[in-house]
């Protein structure tokens, strides 16, 4: 039987892995462009501000939406020497504070990045080159929507952090499948 909390957890897993797996179809989109460019300048003698811009447009959204899409499957680096001897109980208190401080890490930089995001709407930000891309404002938008995606990655840790000190069982969210029957 699967808790609300590990449901609630499995819904925002849910969420984090279709946008992570939209957003690393933009790696796709990047070579693409990338290769384009070099296309252009080596075998036409030519290129385009836009397309150059439009690579790091393409990086942006590659690596802040896909931060969580990482976390969650543990493709980020850890150093696990004095954790790996701990005993559970006082692992499963540093998963709880972890996830606990990314969430307050999250919140903080959506708060501060919002901001940044509408300024940006209200003049008009374009690209200062000619020739370049416009609505700069969505270039920026992927700061705040990378740390939102984040954020419910590290509330779905959060709940499973929670579940051992609320009477559930003491797996590791690692153990934890996405896909596995309800």
């Amino acid at each position: 039987m699967i808790s609300v909390v590990e449901k609630w957890a499995r819904g925002l897993d849910a969420i984090v892995e279709a946008c992570g797996w939209v957003a690393a179809w933009t790696g796709l989109a990047l070579v693409l462009v990338m290769a384009g460019n070099v296309l252009m300048r080596y075998a036409f003698n030519t290129g385009s501000v836009a397309m150059q811009e439009l690579e790091w447009h393409l990086m942006s959204p590659l690596t802040l939406l896909c931060i969580a899409y990482t976390i969650k499957h543990e493709g980020h680096v850890r150093v696990d020497i004095v954790y790996a001897h701990l005993p559970a109980r006082v692992k499963q208190a540093i998963d709880l504070f972890s996830a606990l401080s990314v969430v307050a890490l999250s919140v903080i930089v959506i708060a501060l990045s919002w901001r940044y995001v509408m300024q940006s709407y209200r003049i008009g930000e374009a690209s200062p080159d000619p020739g370049g891309l416009p609505y700069r404002f969505i270039l920026k938008a992927m700061i705040p929507a990378g740390f939102a995606l984040l954020l419910l990655q590290s509330l779905a840790a959060t709940f499973r952090a929670l579940e051992p000190f609320l009477g559930g069982p003491a797996e590791p969210p690692a153990t934890v499948p996405v896909d596995a029957p309800q």
